[in-house]
């Protein structure tokens, strides 16, 4: 059996690795300077190639290596060096390729295969809009590229259920699901994995994970950027589908999961599985959409626009550790702030025996709010614990303080990799444990079914604000967590 039938295969043999989409944003932001830094950092094979694929020439190989030379420059200075790019890029070359016309690139794969060696080992990475995902499936099919190849999908994947069931079943057909990494970056984040840790290492946490102890789970992935010259994407897909149907709902599962056999593929999906198939289906009447003020002047956005840049919405898991306990998700574009945060409410103790301190107008303590647990999702994971403690002085009464892990503290000489540096070594090793299954996708759409069928009416706010006033009163008292600290 050779690496082309094994799906994990050793990462010291041959890989090739093609992009499609390789002049895109996506990859000049994350995809090559992520394969240069794990170059650098000796986890990448001595015999590793790639071979950028799209609609149009970015020019010669060299023209094209000048350019994503000048991308990672940008986008990480921190670890470029000309001497080392210039060794690392002599790997990389481009082919014209499209859905209706790929013999060219083929031909070029089979020549890489054939000089790499009987153990070298394909991948194929598809960035390309979900509009001709499908049809770039088909083409990896009948061209013959795919045959004893993996490969690496971007979400969305589909625009709704009908779309994604039909999608999934064009993949089974060309590459068998056990070569067929779904990626969703949130998974690679490293507080994401951090909190699998967190809820299954230790004895710490684990008997407070229910519903007995948790009164809410806020997930909230706010950001300051605007379209940033994206509004195609915006407004063909929206922040529905972008953001709530894929990165939110898989960090709903991690929260939500019950505790794996071990940590591993097959039983992480089967356990997030459960969790969505518990999901109740989104309510239209618990759902906020909004639509920033300014969007439809950006280049690009029709000037009637119902398409949604903010969702806020309250969501439900039905079993029995989960029964009554609301997730509050929020994610939109031009908001007041860029923090990533999963924040766990505890149920108030059922009598209040303390006074309340003072706040400190320059040090506010939110008083109001319980105790928390507060989950950073950042390049520097944090986790903090606030609870109500006395504070000093002759009279008894309570305060808010906090209980802080920083892992780089805790870790100072750890080497984090950053999620795409994550998923693409984890892809090369062959190992589906951060990637979603097909089972997860389709049931996922089944849970926005309701919404995407009923939109609510995108209500307008302010760039900069917090979103509409309806998205700010959806979780009661005391309201979300970001912002507030």
């Amino acid at each position: 059996m050779t690496p082309a039938d094994h799906p994990t295969a050793a990462l010291g043999d041959p890989q090739l690795l093609v992009i499609f989409g390789a002049t895109g944003d996506l990859a000049r932001r994350n995809l090559f300077p992520g394969l240069f830094r794990l170059h650098l950092a000796g986890l990448l094979p001595d015999d590793f190639r790639v071979i950028g694929s799209g609609r149009h020439s970015p020019g010669t190989d060299e023209e094209f290596r000048d350019d994503l030379g000048a991308a990672v420059r940008t986008h990480a200075g921190e670890i470029y060096d000309e001497a080392r790019w210039n060794a690392f890029a002599r790997h990389i070359g481009f082919v014209v390729s499209s859905a209706d016309d790929a013999a060219e690139l083929a031909t070029a794969v089979r020549h890489a295969q054939r000089e790499a060696g009987d153990r070298c080992r394909t991948l194929l990475y598809l960035s390309v809009p979900p509009s001709i995902a499908e049809a770039m499936v088909r083409m990896l099919g009948d061209s013959g590229i795919a045959e004893g190849a993996s490969l690496i999908m971007e979400k969305p994947f589909g625009r709704d259920l009908a779309s994604a069931r039909s999608l999934d079943a064009t993949i089974a057909g060309i590459v068998p699901e056990e070569r067929v990494f779904r990626i969703d970056h949130f998974l690679g984040l490293e507080a994401v994995r951090g909190l699998l840790a967190l809820r299954f290492a230790g004895g710490v946490l684990a008997p407070l994970w229910n519903r007995d102890h948790i009164a809410s789970v806020q997930i909230d992935v706010p950001e300051e950027i605007g379209l940033e010259g994206r509004a195609g994407f915006m407004e063909s897909t929206g922040t529905f589908r972008d953001m709530v149907s894929t990165h939110l709902c898989q960090l709903l599962g991690i929260v939500a999961i019950e505790p794996p056999a071990r940590i591993a593929a097959d039983e992480l999906r089967a356990e997030k599985l459960k969790v969505y198939r518990a999901l109740r289906p989104f309510d239209p009447a618990e759902t906020v959409f909004g639509q920033f003020e300014g969007y439809r002047d950006e280049d690009g956005v029709a000037d009637d626009s119902r398409v949604e840049t903010f969702v806020a919405l309250r969501a439900w898991v039905d079993n029995w550790r989960w029964q009554g306990v609301p997730f509050l998700l929020r994610t939109g574009k031009a908001l007041g702030g860029s923090r990533w945060t999963v924040t766990i409410a505890f149920r108030e103790p059922p009598l209040t025996l303390f006074e309340r301190a003072p706040e400190d107008p320059d040090r506010p303590t939110d008083a109001d709010r319980p105790d928390e647990l507060s989950l950073e999702l950042s390049d520097t994971p944090t986790a903090t614990l606030y609870v109500r403690a006395k504070a000093p002085g002759a009279e008894l009464r309570v305060g808010r303080a906090a209980f802080t892990l920083r892992l780089d503290d805790a870790f100072p000489d750890a080497e984090p990799l950053e999620a795409y540096e994550k998923l693409l070594l984890d892809a090369l090793r062959g190992d589906q444990t951060l990637f979603t299954g097909s089972a997860e996708i389709e049931r996922l759409w089944e849970v926005c079914d309701p919404v995407l069928r009923d939109p609510p009416e995108p209500l307008p706010y302010p760039a900069g604000s917090w979103g509409p006033p309806a998205a700010l009163e959806l979780p009661g008292p005391p309201g979300w967590a970001v912002p507030g600290r």
